[in-house]
């Protein structure tokens, strides 16, 4: 795959190669995501954040990840701030707000959205998410934390063991991850849901041609025996047709230290793509979690950073050029550790 003027819209573009080359180049943005260094490589480069949904990481830290190579930021949350809301199309929207831009990434409620959006738009468009389809950036994020964590234990991909945990019909991050795990070797899927709430049959069908293992179950704990990774979602109410249906599904998975230390091996990473529900009737990702060193989440989120850094580097053709004006930075970065 070459990056350079791609549209980022779903992790089928993808082979392993070009997952590993990402990846490399993310390890060479921390320097500056841990604010070591600064670049200006972006100087004077536009970038557009349309978020039509609720975003907290994902609108953020695409924002931070192009502040951090020097360019600037512009966004839009809410469709009754555009012309969406006189009945503009995707495709006149595309082509205004391309003129404006040098990259654009967007969220919407849709499925396929971002994709009619990017054929219409003059410069490359980043998938932040469309409807239940798919969520790239956050399935390559989830991935180079999973390298990260497992390479600290001495391990790899190739053969890893994974129980993906909760909604699985409506979790975008789930599919997209599925995907990109299916590009590697021998791994293990345990796949738990509630009743009604399972991997479509294509996912499950697709990551067994490639020879993987896949295990469908409805059982947390049987679920979370002997696995490398622990990956919990929360139950996707905003994907349900009502409420009440939703609401039948909340907290009927929770993991807590108990089920853990009972459960899972002493090494077992834990991760969720977040928000994890934490109001008192939902809980899937227990707070008495938070002090267990296996937590993985806030790694994930800072590693999330890394990979939207890189993808703006790879895709404005900047990569080797970051290094061309660093300089330290020039402020007080200390921080107290959070109790």
């Amino acid at each position: 795959m070459n990056f350079v003027g791609q549209d980022i819209l779903s992790v089928d573009q993808f082979e392993r190669a070009d997952v590993e080359r990402l990846f490399d180049v993310a390890d060479a943005m921390e320097p500056f995501a841990r604010r070591e260094r600064i670049t200006r490589v972006l100087q004077g480069a536009i970038l557009s954040n349309l978020f039509f949904e609720p975003s907290t990481r994902t609108r953020i830290s695409f924002g931070s990840a192009f502040n951090l190579l020097g360019g600037e930021v512009r966004e839009t949350t809410e469709i009754r701030e555009t012309s969406f809301a006189k009945g503009e199309s995707l495709h006149d929207t595309a082509r205004v707000l391309s003129g404006y831009s040098d990259v654009i990434v967007m969220r919407h409620p849709e499925p396929g959205s971002v994709g009619a959006f990017a054929r219409a738009s003059r410069v490359p468009v980043i998938n932040g998410g469309d409807g239940p389809n798919e969520h790239p950036s956050q399935a390559l994020l989830d991935l180079y934390t999973v390298r990260k964590e497992m390479r600290a234990r001495g391990g790899g991909i190739d053969g890893l063991r994974i129980a993906l945990i909760g909604d699985l019909k409506y979790g975008r991050a789930v599919h997209s991850l599925c995907k990109l795990l299916a590009l590697f070797e021998g791994v293990r899927f345990n796949l738990v849901s509630p009743p009604g709430l399972e991997v479509s049959e294509e996912i499950a069908a697709a990551l067994r041609r490639r020879g993987h293992a896949v295990n469908e179950g409805h059982e947390l704990e049987t679920g979370i025996h002997h696995v490398d990774i622990v990956y919990v979602t929360r139950t996707q109410e905003e994907r349900f047709p009502s409420q009440e249906e939703a609401d039948r599904y909340r907290g009927l998975f929770r993991l807590n230290q108990a089920i853990y230390t009972e459960h899972c091996e002493p090494n077992t990473v834990i991760m969720h793509p977040l928000p994890r529900d934490s109001r008192s009737q939902a809980q899937e990702l227990d707070e008495d979690l938070n002090a267990n060193p296996n937590l993985a989440i806030f790694r994930q989120t800072d590693n999330g950073v890394l990979v939207r850094m890189a993808l703006f580097a790879m895709v404005l053709d900047v990569v080797g050029r970051v290094d061309a004006d660093a300089r330290p930075v020039t402020w007080y970065t200390g921080k107290r550790t959070p109790r």
